[in-house]
C-alpha cells in the first residue's frame, strides 16, 4: 500500500555492494530510471572490479532507454570506503563464494538422502552458506559504521535473516532491513483466487491486504482481505478444488522477469493451508525446506508428486552463462537497455524514506514486539510502515498456535546459528546443523556430511578452527 505525498526531485547517493551483479543490478537500474522524483549517483563496488566496471557502462546506458524518467550516474570504484562515503542508501546483493561452493551446499547432502530445492536459507546448505556469509557481513557492518553510519541499508542477500541479524549485532545503531518478494508472489496467487471465486477482474497485488508473520522464506498470513472480503474461506475452497496443483503458464507481465525458471503449481502452499488453516506465504521451493524433511523433500519422486522443482546448481551455472552473454551484448550495443518493471519494492522504499510517499510492505528487521511470541531481537518478517526517515514495524500479533511449533523451531535455530558463527564455535554450529528439520540422517552421518561440506568450501572458512 502506497500513499503519494509531494512532488519534488531528490538527489541522492546509493552505494551498491555487489555492484557487478548480472541480474539484480540491472533490475535496480530499470526501477530507478522509471521514477521521476529521485535521481543521483550510484557507486558500484564489487570484488570483481571488471563486472562493476561493466555495470557502470550498462547503468549509464539506461538513462537513454525508452521511457526513462530520471538520470542516474553510475561509477565503479576500487574501494568500499569510496562507495560508502556520503551514501544515503546502501544496497547489498552479493554471492558468498561461487556456484562451485553452492554446488556442495545443495548437492553434497544428496548422498545421505537429503534433498534441497534452494539451499541458500535453511537446511544443511543454508547453514554452511551462513558460515561463509556472516564473516563478510561483519566486515560490511564495520565499514558502514565507519563510512556511512546514517545511511539506510537494504539487504537482498540470503540467508536473509542471518545477514540482517549480523548487521545489527555488529552495529546496533544501523538502519537496515531485508527485502524479499516471496509474499508478493502469494498476493499475486490470491489475486487468482479473487478472479476465480469472486468473479471479478484480477486485481493488482497491492489490493490484497495481508498480515504476514514469521521468518524470511517461511512467512505465513494470518489475515488476507480484498475490499470487504475475508479471503480465507475463498482460499480454502480454492485449495480444495486445486489440491492436486494449480497450473498457470508463466506470464511475463504478471511475474518477475528474473524468476521465470522456477515454475510451481503451488501444491505445497495449498497443502499447508489445508493442514494448518493459515496461508503459507512463500514459494513452494522455500516452504518445503523449512518443513520436516519427510514431508515434501523425501525424494525426487516426492518432489515431482508435489509439482515443484529441485533447482540444480548446474542450472544456475548455465543461467549465469546466459547473463554473461547478455552483459556482453548490452556493453557492445548489440542489445539495447530496456526498462522492465521488476515488481520489487526497493525503489519505492527509498522514495518513502525520503518523504516522497508512504508505504506499507513486508520487511525483515529485528523483533521489537511485532511478533510477541518470538524472541525479542530475532529477525522476523512482518509489515512495516515507511515514512520520511522512519521505518516502523506493524504489530502483527502472536503466531497462531497451529503453526507456532514450525516457525519457533526455525527462529530459534537461526538464533543459535547466528550466535555460534559469531563465536566461531564449530561444535555449536554442528549442533544446529544436526538439529535442522531437513537433516534426516543419523548423528554419525550428519557429522560426516558437515565435515565434508566444510572441507568443500574450506577456502572461505579460514576464520574457523576446522578439523
Amino acid at each position: 500500500m502506497m500513499k503519494y505525498l509531494e512532488n519534488r526531485v531528490e538527489e541522492i547517493k546509493i552505494a551498491y555492494i555487489g555492484g557487478g551483479s548480472r541480474g539484480w543490478a540491472w533490475g535496480l537500474m530499470s526501477d530507478l530510471v522509471s521514477s521521476d522524483d529521485i535521481s543521483g549517483d550510484v557507486y558500484l563496488y564489487d570484488i570483481d572490479k571488471q563486472a562493476a566496471k561493466n555495470n557502470e557502462i550498462i547503468g549509464n546506458k539506461f538513462n537513454s532507454a525508452k521511457g526513462a524518467k530520471s538520470v542516474w550516474n553510475y561509477k565503479a570504484v576500487d574501494t568500499i570506503g569510496e562507495a560508502l562515503t556520503g551514501a544515503d542508501f546502501v544496497i547489498i546483493s552479493i554471492l558468498p563464494g561461487t556456484f562451485d561452493e553452492m554446488d556442495s551446499d545443495v548437492h553434497a547432502p544428496e548422498k545421505y538422502g537429503i534433498y534441497q530445492s534452494v539451499g541458500d536459507t535453511s537446511g544443511p546448505g543454508g547453514i554452511v552458506r551462513a558460515m561463509r556469509t556472516i564473516p563478510i557481513y561483519e566486515e560490511l557492518a564495520e565499514n558502514i559504521k565507519t563510512y556511512s553510519p546514517d545511511a539506510w541499508v537494504i539487504n537482498y542477500t540470503n540467508p536473509m535473516t542471518l545477514c540482517v541479524k549480523t548487521l545489527y549485532r555488529v552495529f546496533p545503531r544501523i538502519k537496515a532491513f531485508g527485502c524479499c518478494h516471496e509474499v508478493f508472489g502469494t498476493q499475486k496467487f490470491l489475486c487468482r483466487v479473487v478472479e476465480e471465486l469472486l468473479h471479478e477482474d484480477r486485481p493488482e497485488r497491492h489490493e490484497i491486504k495481508v498480515n504476514p508473520v514469521g521468518v524470511n522464506h517461511f512467512t505465513w498470513l494470518t489475515s488476507a482481505t480484498y475490499k470487504n472480503h475475508d479471503l480465507f474461506p475463498y482460499y480454502r475452497e480454492f485449495c480444495e478444488e486445486h489440491k492436486d496443483g494449480y497450473h498457470v503458464a508463466w506470464d511475463p507481465v504478471d511475474d518477475n522477469w528474473f524468476n521465470n525458471g522456477f515454475a510451481t503449481q503451488e501444491k505445497v502452499k495449498m497443502d499447508l493451508f489445508l493442514k494448518f488453516g493459515y496461508i503459507a506465504a512463500a514459494g513452494d521451493r522455500h516452504l518445503a525446506e523449512f518443513c520436516p524433511g519427510k514431508w515434501y523433500l523425501e525424494s525426487p519422486e516426492r518432489v515431482a508428486e508435489m509439482r515443484f522443482g529441485l533447482t540444480t546448481v548446474d542450472w544456475r551455472k548455465g543461467e549465469l552463462k546466459l547473463r554473461l552473454a547478455k552483459s556482453e551484448r548490452l556493453l557492445s550495443g548489440e542489445e539495447e537497455t530496456k526498462i522492465e518493471c521488476t515488481g520489487e519494492e526497493g525503489v519505492n522504499q527509498i522514495r518513502a524514506l525520503l518523504g516522497l510517499c508512504e508505504l506499507v510492505t513486508n520487511v525483515n528487521i529485528p523483533n521489537r514486539g511485532q511478533i510477541p511470541n518470538l524472541p525479542l531481537g530475532a529477525v522476523v518478517e512482518t509489515n512495516a510502515v515507511f515514512r520520511a526517515n522512519s521505518l516502523e514495524p506493524v504489530f502483527a500479533g502472536e503466531i497462531p498456535q497451529e503453526i507456532y511449533p514450525l516457525i519457533s523451531r526455525i527462529c530459534v535455530e537461526q538464533e543459535n546459528v547466528s550466535d555460534a558463527i559469531a563465536q566461531r564455535n564449530v561444535e555449536k554450529i554442528f549442533a544446529a546443523f544436526a538439529n535442522d528439520p531437513l537433516v534426516t540422517c543419523g548423528m554419525e552421518d550428519a557429522r560426516k556430511l558437515f565435515d565434508e561440506m566444510c572441507r568443500n568450501t574450506g577456502k572461505y572458512l579460514t576464520m574457523y578452527n576446522l578439523k
